[in-house]
């Protein structure tokens, strides 16, 4: 199932690109020239998350944000688990099939996990990190219990039913109102229940990712901690903005510059997008001087 929906071109002026070598009827963005910079949103968001930051980018990079399968435009196909998984699998082969090397990873929400695996596995052409309010590490504490709820029946059926994601989440984990268009572009991009199963599976996958988390929680300091990194962080976020989470980010990569943005939310993109293009712009930056 595809989603009969073209964003409005004002908000989103971006051509459409398609890829189907993985499976699923992909949808992304590429946009720019220079160094590649690929983009991974989190939940219940999609490439228009990153319009902004790419706005501020594709005059010195070649910006790539993609839509996982059940989120955008993407397909939405029979079978496909919305697992987070399955995501970076599908995301990892566009990145192979577009011969992306000495990339710049970021990735915020669930992009943290799917951008960390895609980077893992592609350790040797991963130039730099960008991470954002995320984690990569097997949930414990409030993100079990956010988990548990989001996953009950009730929850799960007003997610499903209600849009509740979209409709509610959404729009008080942003510091600065979002406007009615950009809301109903979020509302139209999950318009109906058989349309947010990926949304549904995605709080579910907090606790089923356990062997993903686990192998990036071992695997992705000692193997990616070397690269030129960069933590932007939201401190109005009620799930990553705080200093118990930046705390195991700053002992994992020591050498990640962190910026913290006081006043935006979870969707920093949304509240911030020049806070994500900057530290874009210091990881090109120590990139270019380590070439010196």
């Amino acid at each position: 199932m595809l989603i009969d929906f073209a964003p409005d071109k004002t908000l989103f002026p971006f051509e459409p690109r398609w890829y189907d070598g993985a499976g699923p009827k992909v949808h992304y963005v590429d946009e720019g020239q220079g160094r590649t910079v690929v983009m991974f949103h989190g939940n219940p968001t999609w490439s228009f998350l990153y319009r902004k930051v790419i706005q501020q980018l594709r005059g010195r990079f070649r910006c790539i944000a993609v839509d996982y399968p059940g989120f955008g435009l993407s397909e939405r196909p029979p079978g496909y688990r919305y697992t987070s998984a399955e995501h970076a699998q599908v995301i990892g082969r566009l990145v192979d099939d577009l011969k992306l090397d000495d990339f710049i990873v970021v990735g915020q929400d669930w992009g943290g996990p799917i951008g960390m695996t895609v980077a893992l596995e592609r350790a040797d052409r991963v130039a730099g990190l960008v991470f954002v309010n995320t984690w990569y590490w097997p949930a414990k504490g409030g993100l079990v219990t956010f988990s548990l709820v989001m996953s009950s029946p009730p929850v799960q059926w007003l997610i499903l039913y209600r849009n509740s994601f979209v409709n509610f989440i959404m729009p008080r984990s942003v510091s600065n109102p979002m406007s009615p268009e950009v809301l109903k572009t979020y509302q139209q991009a999950q318009p109906s229940p058989e349309a947010r199963h990926g949304v549904a599976e995605f709080p579910r996958q907090i606790r089923d990712a356990r062997p993903m988390l686990e192998r990036l929680d071992n695997d992705a300091p000692k193997t990616l901690g070397n690269k030129p990194t960069e933590l932007v962080w939201a401190m109005k976020d009620p799930a990553f903005g705080n200093q118990v989470v930046i705390a195991r980010w700053q002992r994992d990569f020591p050498s990640a510059n962190l910026t913290r943005v006081p006043q935006a939310n979870h969707y920093i993109q949304e509240d911030a997008p020049e806070a994500i293009a900057a530290a874009v712009d210091r990881v090109e930056a120590r990139l270019l001087k380590r070439q010196r």
